[in-house]
Order: structure tokens, then sequence, then C-alpha cells
């Protein structure tokens, strides 16, 4: 990736990251790998405490890694091998690999081949991609990229830098009928699509515009590919909404809550800030503030962390690091 050598304790002092160090002090590194993969120019991580973790550590070539403040004096290091003791081991990678490897320059300008309303505001500096379709009424901040074969259907607002990966689709109608003894009649859908600022979706994810209010997704929300997320559902901000998850109508997630793989929520139901849900879970009842939820159907599991709380972030699809 790189040709020049990075000191990455230099670079930890000069973001102020208190750590300690043992191992070769003159040691540098020009990329990044997983801990299992790594040479020894790489630098890695490690999330996970206790015996797992002293075995990743002590097997890896990595030239540079970060691990738990807890494990220091527990594992040492190879020969011409660095540990790096902190807080944080993987927030701390994901912000060295964005400071030093990931400057890329940003695309901007519009696909010929885009089909845009006369209709949509676009901002400054963004990106369009290849059979993307925007429909009227539409309207786009400064620095976003939207990659190809993406569909805004029409009245959508996308907030500043945000992401929007290929195949997603936003804005049409959602699934809501009336019945009578004859047929099902269509409830009509008025509302729009409001995603804030710095959102990610990610690839063939669908969001569904308001009936007699609107969809919202917050400032900084993630949301993985092959995400449903029906109509009036309110996301809060810094969520993460991982692949294969369904958020029924009228759904309400509070902010800095996670919700796992293939995970489902029905439709009405209330999720409190910074709520675990795990993986394949059913949610089929208000999750309070804080809580964590496992099974079908979900229930609370919070009160079974203990010391070894990695087994149970596990089973709800993270590292226990990930929710510092």
């Amino acid at each position: 990736m790189h040709d020049v050598e990075f000191d990455i304790k230099s670079i930890l002092s000069s973001l102020n990251i208190f750590y300690e160090m043992e191992g070769d002090d003159e040691r540098r590194i020009k990329n990044i790998s997983s801990i299992t993969s790594a040479k020894p120019d790489d630098l890695s991580f490690c999330s996970y405490e206790g015996s797992k973790a002293i075995d990743l550590i002590s097997e890896s070539k990595a030239g540079v890694i970060l691990c738990k403040k807890s494990l220091c004096g527990l594992v040492h290091p190879r020969q011409g091998t660095q540990l790096i003791f902190l807080d944080k081991p993987r927030y701390v990678f994901v912000n060295l690999a964005n400071k030093i490897f990931a400057k890329q320059k940003k695309m901007t300008g519009i696909s010929p081949s885009a089909i845009i309303s006369k209709t949509v505001v676009i901002g400054d500096r963004c990106y369009i991609g290849e059979y993307t379709v925007i429909g009227d009424n539409c309207k786009i901040g400064n620095d976003v990229t939207i990659y190809d074969k993406v569909t805004l259907v029409k009245d959508c607002t996308v907030g500043d830098r945000c992401i929007i990966h290929s195949g997603v689709v936003l804005g049409d109608d959602g699934f809501a009928f009336e019945r009578d003894e004859r047929e099902l009649h269509r409830f009509p859908h008025f509302g729009q699509v409001l995603i804030g600022n710095d959102v990610e979706i990610c690839a063939n994810s669908h969001i569904a515009k308001g009936s007699l209010c609107d969809t919202v997704i917050c400032d900084g929300t993630k949301i993985d590919s092959l995400v449903h997320i029906s109509h009036n559902v309110h996301v809060g901000k810094n969520c993460e909404i991982t692949a294969g998850a369904v958020i029924g109508g009228s759904a309400k997630i509070g902010n800095s809550s996670w919700i796992g793989l293939n995970a489902t929520l029905k439709d009405q139901i209330k999720i409190g800030d910074n709520v675990i849900v795990a993986s394949g879970a059913s949610v089929i009842h208000d999750v309070p503030n804080g809580d964590i939820v496992a099974g079908v159907p979900a229930k609370s599991i919070k009160n079974k962390i203990n010391e070894n709380s990695d087994k149970l972030f596990l089973m709800a699809g993270q590292s226990s690091d990930k929710k510092e």
C-alpha cells in the first residue's frame, strides 16, 4: 500500500492517545492487515481479552499490534514485534487506518447515464453514479456519493457527506393495505424519506417513504446491505443496522443502538438508546435504554454479562470493544 514507513508511537503521541509499549522500539510499519494475515511491515489490532487474545497475538506476524490495556504484562512480543496497549484498540486502529491509508481522491460529477429530474437539487462536490435514477423533489446535500444503479423514487432528502451504495432504493410506497370483504385497498403514502448527515447505506437496501408522516434516518447512522426499513420508521443518531435486518412500519430506534444480522423488529415497537439487538432476534415488545436482547421472541440477556463478556458480545455478533 505504501513505500513510506510510519512510526505508530509518534502518531499516537501527536493525537494525545495514552498508551504503554513493549517490544521493538524502532519498529515501523508500511501497511495494515488483520491479525491473522499480517506481515512484519503491517499494523494490526486485537480486541479480545484473555487466552484467545494471547494466542492470537503470540501467533501473529504483525510488526505492530494494538492490544487491550488489560493484556499488559500477560502477553509479550516476539522478537522484532511492537505491542501497544491502550483502552480501545479497534477504535484507535480505525482512526489510524483512516488517517494514514484512506486518503483517496473523492469522485465528483454526474454520470451521463444517470436520470435526474429537473426538480432535483444537488449540492456541491457530489458524485452520482451510472444508471442512477433520482425522481421529483429530491434534495441532495454537499459532498454526497451515490453509486451506480441507485433509485431515489421521489420526495427524498439526503444530508451532507452521505454515502449510498449500489442498488439502494429510497422513497417508494410502503406495504400498507386496508381489507374489506372483497379486496385489499392500498393505504396512501404522502410522506418522505429524510436522511441526515454522515449516513451510509450499503448495497441493495430499501427504505420506504412515510404514509402520513416521514421515514427518518438521523445523523451518523450506518445501514448495512440488504436491510429493509418500512414506512414511518424513525432511526436515531449513530445507529448500526447490520445486514438482513427488517424494521417494521412505525418502529422507533433510539440513538447509538445496534441491530444484529437478520434481526426483525415488529411494527410499532420502540427500541431505546444504546440497545443491542442480537443477531437473528425477533423483537416483538419495546426495549428500554441500554438493554441487550436476543432470541425468538427476543428477551433481555443483559443480566448474563460477567467478567468474560466477550462471549456475550459475540452472541450479539460483535466484539465487546465495539460498544465501549
